[in-house]
């Protein structure tokens, strides 16, 4: 399968809806069912314009904590509007689609890839909101592992959401009442 030829509508029925990939999720289970648990929507990111169709395909695996910081905040999001849909593919399983979606060079996810009613790519999001992304890149050869994902971590929390919500929104051509 090469970037050309990506059937999504195949991807798509063959994806796991949020519920059952966490419900299949064998580590970090309950880190996904908490974050999700606690996301909370903006309201600028509600209530969407009638009429409003967007699939979200996400390429993830449980272990990632950048997906399990960012994808059961998406999976509310769409949640809370009609119109949207969201499914998840494993990348190890997908390694064609994932080829078509590196960062760098690297497999790095989640990738979130905006499909319209008719499984045309919109275009796409991931690894991480594009601020803590420049920061990771510029401060992971100084910083010992050990101490990145903490501050990465920190950072995800204090944003509860909102930047990837809205990097998502736009890579999708959507718009809320956003700030």
């Amino acid at each position: 399968m090469t970037a050309e030829t990506l059937d999504f509508r195949t991807l798509w029925a063959g994806a796991m809806a949020f519920p059952a990939y966490v419900a299949a999720s064998t580590e970090h289970r309950g880190l996904w069912e908490g974050v999700h648990r606690l996301a909370r929507v903006p309201e600028w990111a509600l209530g969407l314009p009638a009429g409003t169709r967007r699939r979200f395909l996400v390429i993830s695996e449980d272990w990632c904590g950048d997906a399990s910081n960012t994808v059961p905040v998406l999976a509310r999001w769409v949640e809370a509007n009609p119109g949207l849909e969201l499914r998840i593919i494993r990348r190890d399983e997908h390694a064609e689609v994932m080829d078509r979606y590196l960062t760098n060079g690297s497999r790095s996810i989640p990738i979130v890839i905006a499909l319209d009613e008719e499984f045309r790519e919109l275009g796409h999001w991931g690894p991480r909101p594009a601020e803590l992304q420049a920061w990771v890149m510029a401060n992971r050869a100084g910083i010992p592992k050990g101490e990145l994902y903490p501050q990465v971590r920190r950072w995800y929390a204090g944003d509860r959401g909102e930047t990837t919500i809205r990097e998502v929104m736009r890579i999708a051509g959507l718009s809320g009442g956003e700030p």
